[in-house]
C-alpha cells in the first residue's frame, strides 16, 4: 500500500511539469497583463519554436548519453549558408532550405563518427564542433550578415497560417513525428535502450554506434533546421547567431524530466521544459527585468528543476 509521500512523488512526477507551466502562466498574467496578449502569444510562438526545434533534437542526442554543445553555432552556419542560396530570383525555396538542413546533418555525422569510432568523449568533440561551427560561419559570410532574403523565404520565420506562426507549426511537426518514432518504432526504442545500458543493448544484438550516429545526425539536422528557420525570422544570415542556444536547448530537455546520463527523457517533456524556459525569459523581460539578472534568474530555476528531478527519481527508486 502506497504511502501519502509516495503517492504525492508520483502526482508531481506526472504532473509537475503541467502545473509548473500553468502556475509560471498564471503568475506572469497577473504580473503583467501584456503577458496574454494576442502580439505577445504570437512573439512567444515564433521563440518557442527556435529553442523547441533544437531541443526536440539534442532530445535524441541526451537520451543515448551523450550531448551535443555544438547547437549554437550550428543554427549560425547553418542560417548563414542558406541565407547565402536564398535571394530573390537566385533558387528555388526548397535549395536554401535542404542546403541548412544537410550543412547541420553533415556536422552530426561528424560529432556522431568521432564519437563512436573516435571513441572521443561527446562533450570533447562537440565543443570543437562548436568552435569550427562558428568559425565556418564568419568565413562563408565573410564575417558580415547575409542579406537580401527573398520573400518566400522569410515568410518561412515570419509568415503565419490560419493566424498560426508558421515556425510553430514547422515545431509541432517535428515534435509529432518525434513523439510517434521514440514510442512505436524499433530504432526510438533502440535509442532508450542504449541510453538506459549501452552493454546489455550491445549483448542484444543492438548496434550502438548507429544508433548513435544516427542521434546525432538528427540532432545537426535539426539545429540546421532551427538556423533556417532564425535566419527567415530576423531576414539575415547572422554568422554570430545562436550564442547560448545549446545551453537553453539541454536546459529544457532536461527540466522537462530527462537524465543526463542518457535512457529517460520524453518529447512531452521537452516541449514543457521548453514552454517553461521561454515563458520564463519572455515573462522577464517584459516585466523590465535587467538581463544581467535574468540569466541568475533561469539559471537558479535551471539547477532547482534538475535538483527535484535528481530528488524525485533516486527515491522513486528507492
Amino acid at each position: 500500500m502506497p504511502c501519502p509521500a509516495d503517492k504525492l512523488r508520483t502526482w508531481l512526477q506526472r504532473f509537475g511539469l503541467l502545473l509548473a507551466v500553468a502556475a509560471i502562466v498564471a503568475g506572469l498574467s497577473i504580473a503583467k497583463p501584456a503577458f496574454l496578449t494576442l502580439a505577445n502569444g504570437i512573439n512567444v510562438g515564433r521563440q518557442i519554436s527556435i529553442n523547441g526545434i533544437l531541443a526536440v533534437g539534442v532530445t535524441y542526442v541526451l537520451l543515448t548519453g551523450g550531448v551535443d554543445l555544438s547547437l549554437g553555432s550550428l543554427v549560425a552556419l547553418t542560417g548563414v549558408v542558406a541565407a547565402s542560396l536564398a535571394h530573390p530570383g537566385q533558387y528555388p525555396l526548397l535549395v536554401p532550405v535542404l542546403a541548412g538542413v544537410s550543412a547541420g546533418a553533415l556536422c552530426g555525422v561528424f560529432n556522431g563518427l568521432v564519437v563512436t569510432k573516435g571513441r572521443v568523449a561527446p562533450f570533447i568533440v562537440t565543443l570543437g564542433t562548436m568552435t569550427v561551427a562558428r568559425g565556418l560561419a564568419l568565413v562563408v559570410s565573410g564575417g558580415r550578415p547575409v542579406s537580401n532574403l527573398s520573400g518566400p523565404f522569410t515568410s518561412i520565420g515570419g509568415g503565419d497560417l490560419a493566424g498560426i506562426p508558421v515556425p510553430l507549426i514547422i515545431l509541432a511537426a517535428i515534435a509529432g513525428i518525434s513523439y510517434v518514432f521514440l514510442k512505436n518504432i524499433r530504432l526510438g526504442r533502440y535509442i532508450y535502450a542504449v541510453g538506459g545500458n549501452e552493454h546489455a543493448a550491445r549483448a542484444s544484438g543492438i548496434n550502438v554506434d548507429a544508433v548513435k550516429l544516427f542521434a546525432y545526425t538528427l540532432c545537426g539536422a535539426l539545429a540546421g533546421l532551427a538556423g533556417v528557420v532564425l535566419a527567415a525570422r530576423i531576414t539575415t544570415g547572422q554568422p554570430n547567431a545562436g550564442v547560448g542556444y545549446e545551453l537553453d536547448a539541454i536546459a529544457a530537455v532536461v527540466i522537462g524530466g530527462a537524465s543526463l546520463f542518457g535512457g529517460r527523457g520524453s518529447i512531452v517533456g521537452t516541449l514543457f521544459g521548453v514552454f517553461i524556459m521561454v515563458f520564463i525569459r519572455n515573462g522577464l523581460n517584459l516585466l523590465g527585468v535587467s538581463p544581467y539578472w535574468q540569466g541568475t534568474a533561469i539559471g537558479s530555476i535551471i539547477i532547482a528543476a534538475v535538483l527535484l528531478e535528481r530528488l524525485l527519481s533516486s527515491r522513486s527508486r528507492s
